[in-house]
């Protein structure tokens, strides 16, 4: 994986993913489309209070992030979660949690395709679907060529958003403060002329279950640092920093967004939560300039769901969960076939999204709508038997849970708690049963296959032994029980 010159055609993935394309992925992967489009919502459902929605529902992250990069920085893989669970689990853990996520990333690409083409439509009149067509072929191409393609895209996609976000946030506070020329409105009214909660406790958590999902991608950087020449750094940095990550980007913005706005206007559903700020800060004129990072926000989240998604089809196929085809890999270290396989699919939906009833479709989409929690459950359930087999020997890998095993436990109980309140609220029950009965069908196909055979604490010593990015203090009686 670490080799420095492109592996022959089969090999393996190349290590084409320099230092600063890891970085900047690690930095802005939280930002996605769903901060700039989805936060109306939100405020409409919680005010001011969307600050503690926002807040829980990244707490979570930070905590399952702690977990995965704890099992990352021992075994780097582009298989990422879906490995560890094959290992923790058993085979049908890992089969389970490796298609469901593939088919959320799947559906994002015509999801982002299509907002993509809304905006470039508004900027040229041509049809939406000549536009999704250009966007998703443009980076299928960049994916097919090379791993450093991505890289390179992402890194520039990244950068607009980080400078976009930090931007907004100076030129927030300086209205705050009442020092920006030119803006409508400075100081806190908008945490206190029309009060802090818009309907109690429960807006929170209905807000909370809205935002929850547009965190989903975070731990993209768990799989793309395996094809860089330093995984384990790379993981470590990203882990360590998504505290300050979420903070500033998410918390940071949304406060400033409510801050200068009218939570319970009507105005602030129609314009979208930043175009309303930047138009009470006198700033109307930018709103070319948000739909452009818009615009970059959704390519970035398309590339990173064309990346992600084929990275998971190939680790499938290594492990035999997937056509062989989709383990091959060309001269240039791309997994070409499983790369092709996730587009069409991809396409495939993306027309569909022209073609189909529009309640069909969303039908189709809502099967994925909480799969996000699944991984997460799955993650903590991984890292906590990881955990164990770790400790027995002694393995101390770069980055370790907090106060384990209570705060995994505590993390399983809190996404449990989630699920229940998802299956209590009329607007997120269709997404919750749907992606339930998908989960149980690729169960099912898994235990059909594998068996409900659980992990094996074996397999994961082997693979911690094995690993050169963790020492381990291996005990005579530890080894003698795994090697009688």
């Amino acid at each position: 994986m670490n080799a420095p010159h492109p592996p022959a055609d089969g090999e393996a993935l190349s290590s084409g993913l320099k230092p600063r394309h890891v970085t900047m992925i690690s930095i802005a992967g939280v930002i996605g489309a769903g901060l700039f489009v989805g936060s109306a919502s939100a405020i409409k459902l919680a005010g001011p209070s969307v600050l503690i929605a926002y807040a829980l529902a990244g707490t979570l992250v930070v905590l399952v992030m702690r977990m995965l990069g704890e099992m990352a920085t021992a075994n780097p893989d582009s298989g990422s979660f879906s490995v560890y669970a094959d290992r923790a689990l058993g085979k049908w853990a890992g089969f389970s949690i490796g298609w469901l996520y593939w088919w959320f990333w799947v559906l994002v690409i015509p999801v982002e395709a299509t907002a993509g083409a809304k905006i470039l439509s508004d900027w040229i009149d041509w049809p939406q679907w000549v536009f999704a067509l250009i966007i998703t072929a443009l980076l299928t191409v960049t994916n097919l060529f090379s791993v450093a393609n991505y890289g390179e895209f992402e890194f520039w996609f990244a950068l607009i958003k980080v400078i976009a976000i930090v931007g907004f946030i100076v030129l927030g506070v300086l209205a705050i403060l009442g020092i920006l020329p030119g803006s409508h409105a400075s100081g806190l009214h908008g945490f206190t002329d029309h009060g802090f909660f818009a309907d109690g406790w429960s807006g929170v958590l209905a807000a909370m279950l809205t935002t929850m999902f547009t965190f989903m991608g975070t731990e993209i950087v768990t799989i793309a640092a395996a094809e860089s020449k330093n995984p384990v750094e790379g993981i470590r940095k990203a882990v360590n920093s998504v505290i300050w990550r979420i903070s500033l980007f998410y918390l940071g913005s949304i406060f400033v967004v409510i801050a200068l706005t009218t939570w319970n206007s009507p105005s602030l559903q129609e314009n979208g939560s930043y175009q309303e700020a930047l138009n009470n800060m006198g700033l109307k004129n930018l709103s070319n300039v948000l739909d452009f990072v818009i615009l970059t926000a959704v390519a970035s989240c398309l590339n990173s769901a064309l990346y992600t998604a084929s990275r998971m089809a190939f680790s499938l196929g290594q492990r035999g969960d997937a056509p062989k085809a989709f383990a091959r890999i060309n001269r240039r270290g791309v997994p070409q076939v499983a790369i092709l396989v996730s587009v069409v699919v991809g396409f495939v939906a993306v027309f569909g999204n022209y073609l189909l009833p529009e309640k069909i479709f969303t039908y189709l989409l809502s099967t994925s709508g909480a799969i996000a929690l699944i991984v997460y459950l799955v993650i903590a359930a991984t890292q906590l038997r990881s955990r164990a087999a770790m400790n027995r020997v002694g393995a101390r890998p770069a980055v370790r849970m907090w106060a384990f095993p209570v705060l995994t436990y505590v993390t399983m109980a809190f996404i449990v708690f989630t699920i229940v309140a998802m299956a209590l609220r009329a607007d997120q029950r269709l997404n919750l049963w749907l992606t339930l009965g998908l989960t149980a069908v690729v169960v099912g196909i898994g235990i059909a296959r594998y068996g409900a055979k659980g992990g094996s604490e074996k397999a994961i010593l082997e693979a911690v032994e094995a690993s050169p990015h963790v020492d381990t203090e291996t005990s005579d009686l530890a080894r003698h029980e795994r090697h009688p």
